[in-house]
């Protein structure tokens, strides 16, 4: 026994496409920040960065970000003093290094195929 479900044309909401979008983002932000994290940065300086090339990221975004690859083992930071302000510098760890080089061969695969697939539409 099948079961087709059909959905009525044109009818997906704005919500529905915000959704799916944040969900591509998140992922893509992921790879992002290590990759930007080669070079060691403290918050602000990583937001900048990230904002000058085209994928801006709010506060509440990026730091349970910081602190969730930090817990995962991919980042390591440090707390330092500078221009009289205590500031926490991140970079990423060597297993950082691994997995960042091993999600941008997989991110190329990817891109690669939905490049292919997006001409063939």
């Amino acid at each position: 026994m099948y079961v087709i479900y059909y959905m009525p044309t044109g009818t997906a909401s704005p919500e529905t496409f915000e959704n799916l979008r944040l969900e591509l983002r998140r992922g893509c932000l992921t790879l992002a920040v290590l990759a930007q994290l080669r070079q060691e940065r403290y918050g602000y300086t990583l937001r900048k960065a990230l904002a000058d090339d085209g994928l801006a990221i709010d506060e509440g975004t990026l730091y349970p970000l910081l602190r969730r690859l930090e817990n995962q083992g991919l980042l390591v930071s440090q707390w330092r003093e500078e221009d009289k302000r205590n500031k926490r510098f991140y970079r990423l760890s060597p297993d950082g290094e691994q997995i960042l080089n091993q999600l941008m061969d997989e991110w190329q695969a990817m891109n690669a195929s939905l490049s292919k697939i997006l001409q063939e539409a």
